[in-house]
């Protein structure tokens, strides 16, 4: 499926693991149906909420290739194939564009970071080389840097640099490069409590966590206000924002695989150095998923 800057949810899906930490390809079988029958409009795969760190090479493509193969063309597939090696993120963005993946996510180089005239180098060196579009990341709490502005706009401008998924929560930022929003560049919040902020200022939707447990009410709220329904779209938000802000009461993805094993999902654990979340953050969580009325 051509990846064209799709206005909706996309849902950056978790990684199903046994108890003894192998993927779960059933249980992820199961979560991909459940996200199209509720009408996610995209999935990305070995996002953050993935646990791509964790997880080999050889697992990272195994996941790719089950997902493309189950959603056979029903959505578009982003697949994370950022690295703060430029290298890898080539060797991995071409595999996976040979896999089948419809779009890559590229985040910004971590832990070494760069300089703008190397952070621009490394988004266009891929960018370059590979014939699917790129989403460019912005998630400083991640990588201990931001793209900066300036960057943004020269990349904007790149015939296979799409849009950006902005997670630095940081709506100045937000403003800074909504400029470059357009029909060939897509501004996406990586942060679902300030989605529909980000899609007032022209953003095309959510890259989103929260819809791993309710995709039918995240694509609808961004729906309703893509379509002039705004009064329902927030209405929405402010009813689920105590779970989308819950969500995050320890790091992404603890919250959210212990929201959907409540839920009877069955997600399995994390892997280590992700573990079960606290005794009373468990019991906070539980709380707001009854009172949500999902348990």
């Amino acid at each position: 499926m051509k990846f064209n800057n799709p206005t909706g949810s996309i849902v950056a899906m978790i990684t199903p693991f046994h108890q003894d930490g192998s993927v779960n390809f059933d249980v992820l079988t199961q979560l991909l149906e459940r996200q199209i029958a509720a009408g996610t409009d995209g999935i990305l795969t070995l996002g953050t909420t993935g646990e791509y760190p964790t997880m080999s090479h050889e697992e990272d493509a195994s996941v790719v290739a089950h997902t493309i193969k189950v959603v056979n063309g029903r959505v578009p597939v982003i697949v994370g194939s950022g690295s703060n090696c430029t290298a890898t993120q080539l060797e991995k963005s071409l595999e996976y564009q040979d896999m089948g993946a419809d779009a890559l996510l590229l985040i910004a180089p971590y832990y070494n970071k760069a300089n703008p005239q190397g952070m621009l180098r490394h988004f266009t060196e891929t960018a370059d080389r590979v014939k699917i579009p790129c989403l460019l990341y912005n998630v400083p709490g991640r990588t201990g840097c931001s793209i900066p502005v300036s960057v943004v706009e020269q990349l904007a401008k790149h015939p296979n640099i799409s849009g950006i998924k902005e997670a630095s929560g940081d709506l100045s930022y937000a403003m800074k490069i909504a400029h470059c929003v357009g029909p060939d560049f897509a501004l996406y919040s990586g942060n679902d409590d300030i989605t529909l902020p980000l899609m007032g200022i022209g953003g095309s939707g959510i890259i989103s966590v929260f819809a791993n447990v309710c995709p039918d009410v995240c694509h609808q709220m961004v729906a309703d206000y893509a379509g002039g329904n705004r009064a329902r779209a927030l209405e929405a938000n402010l009813k689920y924002l105590k779970l989308m802000n819950g969500l995050f009461m320890e790091v992404n993805p603890i919250p959210v695989k212990a929201a959907m094993n409540m839920m009877g999902l069955n997600v399995g654990p994390l892997r280590l150095p992700l573990c079960e979340m606290s005794g009373g953050h468990q019991e906070a969580l539980r709380a707001i998923l009854e009172e949500a009325g999902l348990l």
